[in-house]
């Protein structure tokens, strides 16, 4: 199982204007994880615009962080879907599977902008924007982890 992550909304609130505030929703995430020794990790943050995998990799725990594997590509760099319109994130996602020579293994992504995936997506736990992974977040989220590995 993979999970794709995003950062903003979801391990903080966004907008973050206190840098006080920045990864205060990371501890629930690495909770849930720790629970499912399984799941690996790949960044559809827009941080990874920013920021190297190395470097992102220090934002989090290290038994979390030995689990990232990767980060999504930019959509425009996916050349099956250059001229993909809309679901960005979504297709940025299916670009990555695509890439990892797996594009059969189960995932999920947590994100709080569901714009930017296709509508009624199972795969997607969302959460909201102003709290980030809060308590009814991490419970859809162990209830598809669950779910998706048993």
């Amino acid at each position: 199982m993979i999970l794709f992550l995003d950062f903003d909304g979801v391990l903080h609130p966004e907008p973050c204007y206190d840098n006080g505030q920045l990864f205060s929703c990371l501890p629930r995430l690495e909770s849930v994880l720790r629970d499912f020794p399984a799941v690996q990790i790949v960044i559809s943050s827009t941080w990874r615009e920013k920021y190297s995998l190395v470097e992102l990799k220090t934002f989090f725990s290290s038994d979390i962080a030995a689990r990232i594997i990767g980060i999504t590509p930019a959509w425009q760099e996916i050349p099956e879907i250059v001229d993909a319109v809309g679901y960005q994130r979504h297709a940025e996602i299916e670009g990555w599977l695509r890439q990892s020579g797996e594009p059969w293994r189960s995932w999920l992504a947590i994100d709080d902008k569901s714009y930017l995936f296709k509508p009624f997506l199972k795969n997607l736990i969302k959460t909201n924007s102003l709290n980030g992974i809060d308590a009814d977040a991490e419970n859809r989220l162990r209830q598809s982890l669950s779910f998706t590995s048993k």
